[in-house]
């Protein structure tokens, strides 16, 4: 047996000694990362607008208030059919009511009660369409309510576009697509190669106005103002390199 164990143990040692030594070398040829961020960045208009206002209506007496904002609210509807916008575009929402009241005091300052004047009655109006144009110029036109005797309150529109969803896939696809360029231009120039991807993660999604100075978010950008909108998004990307 003595033989075979003098055989055998340098042949052990030969072995250990080339297993080493190829981890030496693997060690010293560690694969280094290269860490990127791309942009997708789309200009679209929107698709949906969204248009509300208010009515008002005072009277001392509860009924004849409730009376008087029926006939502002029949005027409305007629004058929005004149208009050419549907019935099925436009929800009145719950009446408001509040009680109108003036305080009273002494000839010296002193706070002594209110004096009830009766009852001030709110109606709103919302407006929804994929007709942006019309509801547009509508909005710019609702004084002529005025002139029927309506007391109308309008707000500015709001826009918002219905296909976002497929917009953010399609931005995802280029702010990869941009990061991936970003990182083989990196690796050639190093000399290098690039591998596997490691890690991929997603930036917050703006949309802002187009052209505009407007700041993005920490928490994500949501224009609602602008009719014409920019959207973005980032991605980052992490790979192997050698």
């Amino acid at each position: 047996m003595k033989p075979l164990v003098a055989v055998l143990f340098p042949v052990a040692i030969v072995l250990a000694a080339a297993l080493l030594g190829r981890s030496y070398v693997e060690r010293g040829h560690e694969r280094g990362a290269i860490s990127v961020t791309g942009l997708g960045k789309e200009d679209f208009t929107s698709d949906l607008i969204v248009w509300e206002g208010s009515f008002t209506t005072e009277d001392p007496e509860l009924p004849a208030a409730y009376a008087a904002l029926e006939r502002a609210k029949k005027i409305i509807q007629e004058y929005l059919r004149g208009k050419q916008v549907p019935d099925s575009a436009v929800i009145f929402s719950a009446v408001g009511t509040q009680e109108q009241t003036r305080s009273r005091y002494t000839d010296d300052g002193k706070y002594i009660g209110e004096d009830f004047l009766g009852y001030r009655l709110q109606g709103s109006i919302t407006v929804e369409s994929k007709n942006v144009g019309q509801i547009e110029e509508l909005s710019r036109q609702i004084t002529e309510l005025l002139d029927k005797g309506i007391r109308f309150y309008s707000q500015p529109p709001r826009y918002y576009y219905t296909h976002l969803a497929d917009l953010k896939v399609q931005m995802i696809a280029k702010a990869t697509e941009d990061a991936r360029q970003r990182a083989e231009t990196i690796a050639r120039e190093a000399g290098g190669h690039l591998g596997d991807l490691v890690t991929a993660r997603m930036g917050i999604f703006q949309i802002t106005g187009q052209n505009s100075d407007e700041d993005y978010s920490w928490g994500g950008a949501f224009n609602t103002e602008s009719k014409k909108k920019t959207a973005s998004i980032t991605m980052r990307l992490e790979y192997e390199a050698d």
